[in-house]
């Protein structure tokens, strides 16, 4: 891994794809797929794969050109964060279906649990492969977590939820450990709904998410959020399920503070974490001003070490207009130096 600067500089992981891949209007008037969503890709199937690995360059550029410390492949080809992983493990039927709850609490194709849940093998390796081959920054990549995706699919064979999400954990730490091996610097595991389903999180979601870590050597990362903005219109002032979290195995975790105005006094409870700061707020495509996501930020450093914060957006920015995510990386990276020139 590179040395970072005080302030890294990050996504969560997604950024806007071009209109001429996929197409937003359908993208944004869903909800994000559980099981495959073909439709929503422009290029036809024979010249998919190299339109993608197009657009991938252009995030990755655009990233690079707004000065970001770590980079991401932009999620680029996925149709959400979660189904591209969850729809090539062995034992889930996506074929036919179940039907899950988003946290919207509205119904979702979602995959149907049919047998043991296993990886075949390795899953976005070649994702990792692409982006580290054209960037010298340091690399982060995503994965869903085991405890989500347990609760976006219909169990048709465990019986048993906490059986089946540590199963979904066996996966992920086999995916982990893999990406790693091909020179990922940094993993991020995805937790939305730990937030969404507090009770149930407490009850085998930290197990699960400790089984998915158990034995990976590198830096981790877990996302926990309150859904996306074009999605998940309200917000809460604070989290259900985070300082539950001082238990993971992880090295840090990823929160969302500027839609939310989260107040930032819960991470005293984190002090061991490194925290990915989120300092961009997604629900309006204006542009920030630097010294609005500086002041976010500082709101936080009374409970952090400056040393412990990586600057970040809220979530993903895949609704984002892309002149509206090219205008906040830009911002978020003009915040990190004025930062930087306070606290030396």
């Amino acid at each position: 891994m590179n040395a970072l600067p005080l302030f890294p500089t990050s996504l969560v992981g997604s950024y806007p794809q071009p209109d001429w891949l996929i197409d937003r209007a359908k993208l944004a008037g869903r909800f994000p797929p559980r099981v495959r969503a073909r439709e929503l890709w422009r290029p036809d199937e024979a010249y998919l794969a190299q339109a993608q690995d197009d657009a991938t360059l252009l995030a990755i550029r655009a990233q690079e050109d707004a000065g970001l410390d770590i980079v991401t492949d932009g999620e680029i080809r996925r149709e959400s964060y979660s189904n591209h992983f969850a729809t090539r493990l062995d034992g889930v039927d996506i074929d036919n279906p179940g039907v899950g709850m988003d946290r919207s609490g509205h119904p979702n194709p979602v995959p149907r649990v049919v047998g043991p849940i296993s990886r075949p093998g390795p899953i976005q390796r070649p994702d990792l492969e692409f982006l580290t081959a054209h960037t010298d920054r340091t690399t982060k990549v995503t994965v869903p977590g085991p405890f989500t995706m347990s609760q976006q699919a219909q169990d048709d064979f465990y019986g048993d939820p906490r059986s089946m999400a540590l199963a979904y954990a066996e996966a992920v730490n086999q995916e982990v450990k893999d990406l790693f091996a091909a020179g990922a610097d940094v993993v991020q595991i995805d937790e939305p709904y730990m937030q969404a389903r507090p009770e149930p999180a407490r009850e085998f979601g930290l197990e699960a998410l400790n089984r998915a870590l158990e034995g990976v050597v590198g830096s981790t990362v877990v996302h926990i959020c309150f859904g996306y903005a074009a999605i998940i219109h309200e917000r809460p002032s604070g989290y259900s399920f985070l300082p539950e979290l001082a238990d993971c195995s992880c090295d840090a975790v990823s929160i969302e503070t500027a839609q939310s105005n989260l107040d930032p006094v819960v991470l005293k409870h984190l002090p061991d974490k490194t925290i990915l700061l989120g300092v961009l707020d997604l629900s309006d495509p204006v542009v920030e001003p630097p010294e609005v996501v500086a002041a976010r930020v500082r709101r936080a450093l009374p409970y952090v070490d400056a040393e412990r914060v990586v600057l970040a957006s809220d979530c993903g920015m895949k609704y984002l207009p892309r002149e509206s995510a090219e205008g906040k990386m830009r911002s978020l990276v003009a915040a990190a130096q004025v930062l930087r020139a306070e606290l030396g």
